[in-house]
């Protein structure tokens, strides 16, 4: 398993903070789309949308979040090897 650097961690209220408001506004919008003066294929059609739109966010953001991750850690190997190729040639020692 490869070790991560500098972890982000997140306080208890926050983590709840988004869960409650991401299950609030999916429950809302069902509510609202269920509550259409529409016929049913549209209301399904919207229904549909709302599961497109919410499996695209969480996909875009955990593609986001891992290529952050893996320049950072691209980053760290990078510094870690000019350090090293300094440590080595370094004339004062």
């Amino acid at each position: 398993m490869q070790e991560r650097f500098g972890n982000q961690t997140h306080s208890t209220g926050w983590i709840i903070q988004s869960w409650a408001s991401f299950v609030i506004s999916v429950f809302a919008m069902t509510i609202g789309i269920a509550n259409l003066p529409a016929d049913n294929w549209i209301k399904g059609y919207l229904g549909i949308g709302l599961l497109f739109s919410v499996g695209s966010s969480i996909n875009i953001a955990k593609t986001t979040r891992d290529i952050h991750e893996s320049k950072k850690l691209t980053s760290k190997v990078e510094e870690a090897r000019v350090e090293k190729l300094l440590t080595d040639h370094n004339s004062l020692h």
